[in-house]
């Protein structure tokens, strides 16, 4: 599971809105794994986080402090929350952090269940480049399991939020 998270680092993430398509490079993931307290699937299915125990590819979207996250379901009940993106012609920190990310690329929760892989509104891309060096740290912004190595960075990506909590990994 933490090696979607990895795999991820250099993907492109597509939003289309009608004729208009916006793109960013994944740069930063974090993974959430079975029997991960953190997780919001830790207690199981609820419906809030029934897309989290769908199929691999579906989109997790939830709301907290007034944004909305997304996550990326790798299989039921474990899913990658998409942390930040490079965005071509906009500022490296635009999309840096999750609710950012989703603003700028203009998910919300009505994405929440989209399967990224038939990419119908919402589509992710693996990378064609290869990735070099991945910074690896514990997860932020939760209560619980914060010592788990679980957070993926690209090396050297100015769009990655809060670089100096990475070791090289």
């Amino acid at each position: 599971m933490d090696q979607l998270a990895r795999d991820l680092l250099g993907a492109t993430l597509t939003v289309r809105f009608g004729k208009d398509v916006r793109s960013a490079r994944i740069v930063e993931t974090e993974a959430y794994v079975r029997n991960d307290p953190a997780s919001h699937a830790f207690r199981g299915p609820t419906p809030r986080n029934r897309s989290m125990f769908s199929r691999p590819g579906t989109l997790y979207v939830y709301r907290i402090h007034q944004v909305v996250c997304a996550n990326l379901v790798a299989r039921r009940g474990e899913a990658v929350l998409v942390r930040a993106g490079a965005v071509k012609g906009l500022p490296p920190k635009a999309a840096s952090g999750p609710g950012r990310l989703c603003r700028v690329l203009g998910i919300s929760r009505e994405d929440d269940g989209e399967d990224v892989v038939s990419g119908r509104r919402v589509e992710v891309r693996p990378s064609v480049e290869r990735v070099n060096a991945i910074l690896v740290g514990r997860r932020v912004g939760i209560r619980n399991a914060v010592d788990r190595p679980l957070r993926y960075a690209l090396m050297n990506e100015p769009a990655v939020s809060r670089v100096r909590l990475f070791s090289i990994g």
